[in-house]
């Protein structure tokens, strides 16, 4: 099998790259692992999110804000080739807090990002009947919350369908249950799969999520990747509840409340467990209420992917020229951006954004 592109990695990040690439002309081959490999893309919570993104990066914040901008354009686009709707609402998020100390806190941090972005950080602290009018069913014990214009949330589980439809029909190959253990460049790039499957191709993009430890030194990448467990809720359908996600919950398309989510460094452990059920759902009934007496249908962990200063990496490869590496944590987020203006980037054009700032050089001692 030969491509311009192999993307090995079939979740979010990659499936977004492809369709990008494809959208170029490029003849693309994606590479998907099995059913049994640690994804992402299953389990993540669905937020389109720009709040609190590149506190320490604000680069982070400006990639973030460009790809939440991009994404109605973009979601339309891929839902009028697929004829998949992708649910988006974009009519901002909530940072909810229950004390003052800590509303104070991050109003800090975010005015100081606010005043690097040039004041483009439209948010607002919402108190008191200002609150409650926005959002009725909060509790007595949030005492506050930001409400930031660029927020919204999707269904990402629709998305990952509607990728994964149109990289098929924009004439994109997927190539299902197999891992790539062998990355060679005797000419082009020649990858073997673990069944001996061999797929030659002009150029690699690495968006293996954990899988990046592995393969990527054999293409001259450092890959520090780590996983971090996030844990979420789902209760039955209910009526109109929450009118605006947060991070603590949002009530999806379908009407169920998803509640989420844990942030916990247990290595590759991905189960669920009591003590991090009980803590979200502690923290979603603290906030609101009503939901004391809600169902709850399902409960499920996966796998978050994290570098070790929580920002993206994009890099392309100096050992093997023409292998990249592209990981982040908000693949929902930054879809957009990936499969818009990544493929400008991969592409070498003049249109290509200033990724220099992720590059792995950050990490070298």
């Amino acid at each position: 099998m030969q491509a311009d592109y192999a993307i090995i990695g079939g979740g979010i990040v990659g499936l977004s790259v492809a369709w990008g690439l494809l959208g170029r002309g490029h003849k693309v081959i994606v590479i998907d692992g099995e059913d049994g490999a640690f994804r992402a893309s299953r389990g993540n919570f669905g937020l389109v999110w720009v709040q609190s993104k590149g506190m320490t990066q604000p680069r982070y914040a400006e990639w973030s804000q460009g790809s939440a901008a991009a994404w109605a354009g973009y979601a339309a686009e891929l839902a009028e080739e697929t004829g998949r709707d992708i649910p988006l609402d974009q009519r901002g998020g909530l940072d909810l807090h229950f004390s003052d100390e800590t509303l104070e806190k991050t109003v800090a941090q975010y005015e100081t990002l606010k005043s690097k972005l040039g004041g483009n950080y439209p948010y607002e602290i919402l108190r008191g009947n200002a609150l409650r009018r926005e959002e009725p069913h909060l509790g007595p014990k949030v005492a506050a919350a930001i409400l930031h214009h660029q927020d919204g949330h999707t269904n990402p589980l629709r998305l990952l369908v509607a990728l994964a439809d149109g990289v098929r029909k924009r004439g994109g190959r997927v190539v299902n249950g197999r891992r790539v253990v062998e990355a060679a460049k005797p000419d082009g790039f020649r990858l073997t799969c673990d069944d001996g499957t061999v797929i030659e191709a002009g150029k690699v993009v690495v968006t293996a999520g954990l899988g990046a430890a592995q393969i990527g030194p054999q293409l001259g990448f450092k890959a520090p990747v780590r996983p971090q467990r996030g844990q979420v809720l789902i209760t039955e359908k209910l009526p109109k509840m929450i009118n605006r996600p947060s991070l603590i919950a949002r009530q999806v398309d379908e009407g169920g409340i998803q509640i989420g989510a844990t942030n916990e460094e247990v290595g590759h452990d991905d189960r669920v467990t009591t003590p991090g059920v009980a803590h979200l759902a502690a923290e979603a009934v603290a906030a609101y209420p009503f939901l004391a007496r809600a169902q709850l249908v399902r409960s499920w962990a996966a796998l978050r992917i994290l570098t070790p200063d929580g920002l993206p990496i994009y890099q392309q490869s100096r050992e093997m020229p023409g292998a990249y590496l592209v990981t982040c944590h908000s693949g929902i987020t930054l879809s957009a951006a990936h499969a818009r203006f990544l493929p400008e980037w991969l592409d070498a054009t003049e249109a290509a954004p200033n990724l220099e700032v992720f590059s792995e050089d950050r990490f070298t001692l």
